[in-house]
């Protein structure tokens, strides 16, 4: 699949979430199932993206239905002048090459502490550790977590170079799902 094959362009309306947690406002948008069905996989994936016009680079988040939300935070709103409900033009392409995930302070502390699985993880590929990362951020409550870091470490360290049981789009799985709306 050649980069520009996954380029789509649609207009959605940004939406206020529902539960916005804790930290700065933001807004989301589910892409259209035509968009989502361009892109090389229904995980988490990086995007170059424009909002009418104004270049960012984010991540993906999937919906649990093959499909992909995108957040959006209050800074890039602001410089794109645009606001909860309005409907604005998106053009993305997958990004050329997926960047190396941020980890989590716990897993990088786990990974130090445990040279063989470092040495595995060191070896996968970009995609397989955003898989490992979302599998291990994914977790509901802080006990599930530490599980998750301490079973990865394991898996790694047995020379696992892939999460086993992890639907990365949640579609099998019903784990990850697009924020509701509050309007």
């Amino acid at each position: 699949m050649t980069r520009e094959a996954t380029r789509s362009r649609f207009e959605a309306r940004l939406r206020r979430p529902r539960e916005a947690g804790d930290g700065d406002p933001w807004a989301f948008v589910v892409l259209p199932a035509e968009a989502s069905a361009k892109l090389p996989r229904r995980g988490r994936l990086t995007v170059d993206a424009t909002i009418d016009g104004l270049g960012f680079r984010a991540l993906l988040e999937p919906d649990g239905r093959k499909g992909h939300w995108l957040r959006l935070d209050e800074t890039l709103l602001r410089a794109a002048g645009a606001d909860y409900g309005d409907v604005v033009t998106f053009e993305i392409v997958a990004a050329e090459r997926e960047p190396d995930p941020d980890v989590p302070a716990d897993l990088a502390e786990a990974l130090r502490a445990a040279p063989e699985a470092r040495s595995t993880w060191k070896g996968t590929t970009t995609l397989a550790r955003v898989d490992w990362i979302h599998w291990i951020t994914s977790a509901r409550q802080a006990k599930t977590r530490a599980k998750r870091i301490g079973d990865a470490c394991d898996m790694l360290a047995s020379g696992k170079k892939r999460v086993c049981c992890f639907d990365p789009s949640g579609y099998y799985s019903k784990a990850f799902s697009a924020p509701e709306a509050a309007d």
